[in-house]
């Protein structure tokens, strides 16, 4: 699975490790099976304006983004057994343990960078 970074439009590290879910396979799986995401973790589901957290073990906070990577919505304390609209303009979305980032670290009209991490 693809490994990126998450920067700010600063170029700091929000997430050091995100995965994306690049596939059919892999955006239908999500992080469904998983009892939680460990600190700097994330997923990245790109063509996706919306999500559910039917069957999730625990509590996200979502970035959506638009095509350019600019910040539509964050949406934190999301618990399982809901659906969540990334709003007009969402094209993506960054899926991360609840408390993950800290408050006012990621706001509407930021812009975020993804780059491929070196070999590990």
């Amino acid at each position: 699975m693809p490994r990126f970074r998450l920067l700010d439009g600063k170029g700091a590290v929000l997430l050091d490790r995100v995965e994306a879910a690049d596939t059919a396979r892999l955006r239908m799986r999500g992080l469904l099976g998983r009892d939680g995401l460990e600190a700097g973790c994330g997923l990245f589901i790109p063509a996706c304006g919306a999500v559910h957290t039917f069957g999730m073990r625990f509590t996200l906070d979502l970035i959506f983004v638009d095509g350019g990577m600019t910040v539509r919505r964050v949406v934190r304390g999301v618990p399982p057994n809901r659906v969540v609209f990334g709003g007009r303009g969402a094209t993506g979305v960054l899926e991360m343990q609840a408390g993950c980032l800290a408050e006012g670290r990621v706001a509407e009209g930021d812009g975020l960078q993804l780059r491929v991490r070196g070999p590990e």
